[in-house]
């Protein structure tokens, strides 16, 4: 499909108001842009390899030169930092951002940040990218971005502790567990699973569901089923016994925890987030970055990053590359690969797939309301 045809229903809200973007918005803002030779790239930690392969590899291949920084630490305070130069059409200091989609990746698309990405100049992406990740629910005909690593919120539980076998949200709220159960303090990760719990897809939730949703949730905490809403430190808590199930994203599960963990994806549902390569629309080097994102779309490219990362690739065929260095190596490295191209926690199922949803899109009167009935759960107010 082309370019026009993807992008023609896609809105954004600018600094000039409501605009429609289509073929020629995009060909405005990449007619007479040409490569500079360079880069800079802004990331969050852990995700390259520490002496920077996939990097090198690519400047070899291009001859374009990348800075690359770990600055990202968590969305809201980048966007933070990010948003008066965006609105003052000033440049950022990057030509490349990776961002999770929820609110503020939202916040971007609608107030006009980032740069209509020129689909004719993404072959790789075109050729390469798997069913899930084209047309996502949060950036349609991915006008404006394309994954780079995805993960799964899911449960994990201790089987040193929970004998039965888990397999639904509704045993995060069994009293049995009192005390030992936890959950993400994040406020879409948390109201996400209290409308699964509920049978609502949270993509297409209303306000009441937020309601219903709220109430299940506060009901589990004031009972004193939740010992605590966790950010990143579950990690720990789970692989030691303080909680017995949680909440937990599925690259975290397959690197940090301990052998008796498990994780699943709930049958009533679970968050499929992403984090998204694109462009500020003041990169100064924007072709340079459109090259690298496509570049990443080689499987051949992908896959030294997948073997590292330890997170869902949005290029399937990198399975076969992992199997096959796996099949090559010996040793503690031939069985590391082997698990890795094995895993679902990095290779999911198509059913695991079929049951998993993005968060909801917020306009910012949407984002007031929502923040006001979830936020609150985890603070215990």
């Amino acid at each position: 499909m082309g370019t026009g045809l993807v992008l023609a229903g896609c809105g954004v809200d600018g600094q000039g108001g409501k605009a429609a973007v289509g073929r020629s918005d995009v060909r405005e803002y990449w007619s007479g842009r040409s490569g500079n030779g360079r880069l800079r790239w802004a990331n969050w930690p852990g995700y390259m390899q520490d002496d920077h392969e996939t990097i090198k590899a690519f400047e070899k291949a291009t001859g374009i030169g990348v800075t690359y920084r770990e600055v990202i630490q968590e969305t809201g305070p980048w966007f933070g930092k990010i948003q008066a130069p965006l609105a003052a059409g000033q440049s950022i200091g990057f030509d490349l951002m990776v961002m999770t989609n929820g609110i503020q990746l939202e916040k971007c698309r609608q107030l006009g940040y980032l740069a209509p990405l020129d689909r004719s100049r993404l072959r790789n992406f075109a050729a390469n990218a798997g069913p899930t990740y084209r047309n996502p629910s949060y950036d349609p005909g991915n006008a404006f971005t394309v994954p780079y690593q995805s993960g799964i919120t899911g449960i994990a539980y201790n089987t040193r502790y929970v004998k039965d076998e888990i397999t639904s949200i509704a045993q995060l709220f069994d009293p049995k567990y009192k005390g030992r159960v936890g959950m993400l303090g994040d406020s879409q990760e948390l109201g996400s699973f209290g409308m699964f719990l509920l049978g609502v897809d949270p993509e297409r939730s209303t306000p009441a569901d937020w309601e219903r949703a709220a109430a299940k949730l506060r009901e589990q905490r004031d009972r004193g089923i939740v010992r605590k809403y966790y950010t990143q430190d579950y990690v720990d808590a789970v692989s030691k016994g303080d909680v017995w199930l949680t909440m937990a994203w599925s690259g975290d599960v397959y690197s940090l925890t301990s052998p008796d963990v498990r994780f699943v994806v709930p049958e009533e549902g679970g968050t499929l987030w992403t984090d998204n390569l694109c462009i500020p629309r003041t990169a100064e080097n924007p072709v340079d970055a459109l090259t690298l994102i496509d570049w990443l779309y080689v499987p051949a490219n992908n896959a030294p990053l997948t073997e590292f990362v330890n997170y869902i690739t949005p290029v399937p065929a990198v399975r076969e590359i992992v199997a096959a260095d796996a099949a090559k190596a010996t040793g503690a490295e031939r069985r590391e690969l082997t698990r890795l191209s094995t895993s679902p926690l990095v290779f999911p199922s198509q059913a695991d797939l079929a049951r998993l949803r993005h968060y909801r899109r917020l306009t910012q009167a949407e984002e007031t309301r929502y923040q006001r009935i979830f936020e609150p759960i985890a603070k215990g107010s």
